[in-house]
């Protein structure tokens, strides 16, 4: 059996140890920022002057900038023409040089969707592809070594089908499925957020199983699918004091809740909270009467590591490190993946 994957998102004020570095395989640095004149920012990154240390404590790591738009449109606009995708490419490849980085990740949220509030295009689904073989040539490119460039992508159905997956999988290795917000700002129903599987009675029905298997049939090969896992919570609030708040409607979405370490300090059994497990959907919730909070924890993660080992997927990331300075959930992936 190959090595799993354990990956971890790491923004500024990160708070990587030794010991968190020698766990983990990657380090998916959050973030630098793609302009309009498609130029890439990544001045503001602690990790470059942390780069040394990091693969002092582990050689083997591999450290990859993530990239996100600073413009709403910048993606869009720089996936469009050849002119522009030629300039993304060859910017890559020069953060590879410069930095010393391991590779880029292209956080795009999301091709042809224009709800987060871009200005996407129905032409999005081909240009990404375009945009995509840009990038892998200017990577291959720069010195015979191999670099890598992976995706993180939305882990549903509209994800699916604004983008071409076989075609992009030419130029990948491997896609990060932000398996979690599958309950959101998005959803008026107090639900799982990163759910291994649905619960029955849920009328939003998605889940970490369900999203890995519709890429799996897009054409995504399974080795190369990494699922998410989530370091912090969802919240909803004014929920109706029935069948412990879960699958409750409520009038507005979910919001971002406390992350794991707060959580673990002050409201697992604490303050009024409950904790709840599903074991449909092997997943926890918290629940005041009133306040709904979905989470992971040691214990639906021990499932999602057991579930990626059985049925062969490459391993697992989440978002994001500084939610857990505990450690509990780091230990506990670590530990179930490398069984």
């Amino acid at each position: 059996m190959s090595k799993k994957i354990l990956l971890a998102y790491a923004g500024n004020n990160a708070g990587l140890t030794k010991e968190d570095c020698q766990k983990l395989t990657h380090i998916n640095v959050a973030f630098g920022g793609l302009n309009i004149d498609y130029s890439i920012n990544v001045e503001n990154l602690e990790m470059l002057q942390l780069m040394d240390k990091v693969r002092e404590w582990n050689p083997d790591i591999k450290i990859v900038v993530s990239i996100v738009p600073s413009h709403p449109d910048a993606f869009t606009l720089g996936c469009a023409s050849e002119q522009a995708r030629e300039i993304i490419g060859a910017n890559c490849a020069e953060l590879i040089t410069k930095y010393h980085f391991d590779g880029v990740d292209l956080d795009w949220e999301y091709p042809c969707v224009p709800s987060n509030g871009a200005n996407t295009s129905p032409d999005d689904k081909h240009n990404f592809t375009l945009l995509a073989e840009s990038i892998r040539r200017h990577l291959d490119a720069i010195d015979g070594n191999h670099y890598l460039f992976t995706i993180a992508a939305g882990a549903d159905l509209y994800y699916v089908e604004s983008v071409e997956l076989p075609e992009l999988m030419k130029y990948l290795d491997y896609i990060c499925l932000m398996t979690y917000d599958l309950k959101c700002g998005f959803h008026a129903l107090a639900g799982h957020h990163t759910q291994l599987y649905s619960s029955t009675g849920d009328v939003f029905r998605n889940s970490c199983d369900q999203a890995l298997r519709l890429f799996h049939a897009a054409g995504v090969p399974k080795e190369r699918l990494l699922m998410g896992a989530a370091f912090y919570s969802r919240k909803w609030d004014n929920i109706q004091d029935r069948n412990h708040g879960l699958l409750q409607i409520c009038k507005n979405g979910g919001g971002y809740g406390p992350r794991y370490d707060t959580l673990a300090a002050e409201y697992i059994n604490k303050n009024g909270y409950v904790r709840y497990w599903d074991d449909e959907a092997k997943a926890p919730w918290l629940f005041n009467g009133s306040t709904f909070l979905s989470y992971d924890d040691p214990e639906s993660l021990t499932a999602k590591a057991e579930y990626v080992i059985r049925e062969g997927y490459g391993g697992i990331f989440y978002w994001e490190h500084v939610c857990d300075s505990t450690k509990t959930l780091l230990n506990t992936l670590y530990t179930e993946l490398n069984k």
